[in-house]
């Protein structure tokens, strides 16, 4: 048998320990985890082995692993662990790290992941919005729509939001594209496995998988979280498409906002920001429901469920009170709104929204190459 030599970082075990994990020394490798698991491929199940990774501080194993991805959190081998080394925490800890592993800009993805740096990054957004506006003298004296009426994209004009989210849409798509490519070179290159279907079956069932969630089907502690996440999903869906109508109807229609409730825009909009609202708030009572099995969650998670409610209620809110003719209040919550959504998509690829596509990259790859299907 060949010998292999294990080259432990210690560093990476203490960042595990500091990032979420801080239960990760007290698994003493019964195995219960991975027999608990109902998402784990039946060949070298997870998540017992990447607890011993963990632990030896095998890094670069743990990295180029799709099974630290393939894990959705659903928590059954953090409940019925005899010792609470909560492994489901523990992996969400070694994701986190591996998003910072992968990033382009390292450092932001570490300021993304530390509470230290939380004002800091809010900063940025809230002075590119603070620039525009006083610039341009809506800062202390908004201007009005027809009768006097609200028109919160007086406040910021839509030239303006492009210019800066236009912008930031290319970095962020930059930043992840650099990152998946590279986790993929490091799956290829270590990949036990190759004989899996080919890369387009993989991609459709990936997809048709991902539109299900069908991963989560299969969670026995956390069931509630499958209809919380689809409700998240297609919110953002929803207003995704809503805001690619508002672009037709501005750059191709020449039409100015505010649009009529009735209109199909309003329609995805607010349906889109209901699901986001109940969704997250589901998300939330089920985190707390489950606190002493499942574990609270990570500074890490609770920062991209905070954004996201803030995002949804505000945008609801600003909406309501443009209505009512609250002014005085409509105004500062839409620029509330705005810092938020920058926040939410400038940091996306070094936040835990950047599960959402290292997730499906290592799907993609297990199927590819064979892995993947449960016991």
């Amino acid at each position: 048998m060949a010998e292999q030599v294990i080259s432990p970082d210690l560093n990476f075990i203490n960042d595990v320990i500091r990032s979420g994990g801080e239960s990760l020394k007290k698994c003493f490798q019964c195995a219960t985890c991975s027999v608990v698991c109902n998402v784990t491929p039946a060949d070298k199940p997870f998540p017992r082995k990447e607890m011993i990774q963990a632990q030896w501080g095998l890094k670069d194993k743990l990295f180029s692993n799709p099974d630290i991805w393939l894990c959705h959190q659903c928590s059954d081998c953090t409940a019925y662990c005899p010792r609470g080394a909560k492994p489901g925490e523990v992996l969400g800890a070694i994701r986190k790290l591996s998003i910072q592993h992968y990033a382009l800009l390292g450092f932001l993805a570490k300021a993304v992941g530390s509470p230290r740096f939380l004002l800091f990054l809010f900063a940025l957004p809230a002075a590119i919005f603070l620039i525009i506006t006083a610039s341009i003298g809506s800062l202390w004296n908004v201007p009005r729509g027809a009768n006097g009426a609200i028109v919160l994209s007086k406040l910021v004009p839509v030239i303006f939001i492009d210019s800066v989210f236009i912008p930031t849409a290319l970095f962020a798509s930059i930043m992840f594209a650099f990152g998946i490519l590279k986790y993929w070179k490091d799956m290829a290159k270590n990949a036990a496995q190759t004989s899996g279907s080919n890369i387009i079956s993989a991609i459709i069932a990936t997809v048709t998988a991902i539109l299900l969630h069908n991963g989560l089907k299969k969670c026995d502690l956390t069931k509630t979280r499958r209809k919380s996440h689809l409700l998240v999903f297609y919110g953002f869906g929803g207003l995704f498409i809503a805001t690619n109508l508002s672009l037709f109807y501005i750059y191709g229609l020449k039409w100015e906002s505010p649009y009529p409730q009735t209109d199909p825009l309003k329609f995805f909009g607010n349906g889109g920001a209901i699901a986001l609202i109940v969704g997250i708030t589901l998300m939330i009572l089920n985190r707390l429901r489950n606190k002493e099995k499942a574990g609270i969650g990570s500074y890490f998670d609770w920062l991209f469920i905070s954004v996201i409610a803030v995002i949804g209620v505000s945008g609801m809110l600003a909406q309501l009170l443009r209505l009512a003719g609250i002014a005085v209040l409509a105004y500062p919550i839409y620029f509330i709104h705005l810092v938020f959504v920058f926040f939410l998509f400038a940091y996306a690829p070094f936040s835990k929204m950047a599960h959402m596509f290292y997730r499906a990259t290592a799907m993609v790859f297990a199927k590819y190459s064979g892995r993947g299907e449960s016991a």
